[in-house]
């Protein structure tokens, strides 16, 4: 058993998100059959990833603030500190921080066969996109 080294907090990629968006990894891989990654991903108000799935599905536990997700057919959820969203292997999502909150949440997920695969990005989410309508998630 070891305590894990610590990794510095670094800033997302504009290519994936828009807005500040920062992430520290809790859990990564050590063995070649472990998958599990868990990662803090914190939001400034507003900001957003692009489009992307997940090879494998996502869990998702709010810690503070308010979160928005979103779905192809135009669905958004807004998930509360406390709650924890899933979404399944392959659906075409987009997470962000509601307009005025900052938004922390625990991502968790495993990696594909190719690591490279495990998350596929697809283009940047519109305005309209982000400011649909809501669906509070009980």
């Amino acid at each position: 058993m070891n305590i894990e080294p610590t990794v510095p907090t670094h800033k997302n990629p504009p290519e994936q998100f828009v807005g500040d968006v920062w992430l520290d990894p809790i859990a990564l891989p050590h063995e070649p059959d472990q998958r599990m990654v868990v990662a803090t991903v914190r939001f400034a108000p507003g900001a957003r990833t692009a489009w992307h799935s997940h090879a494998l599905g996502q869990y998702l536990r709010v810690t503070q603030g308010v979160a928005r997700f979103g779905t192809r057919d135009g669905k958004i959820v807004e998930v509360h500190a406390g709650q924890t969203l899933y979404t399944p292997p392959g659906q075409e999502h987009w997470h962000a921080a509601a307009p005025g909150f900052y938004m922390e949440h625990i991502a968790m997920l495993e990696n594909a066969d190719d690591p490279a695969t495990t998350t596929t990005w697809l283009e940047h989410i519109t305005d309209a996109e982000f400011n649909g309508t809501t669906q509070d998630e009980k």
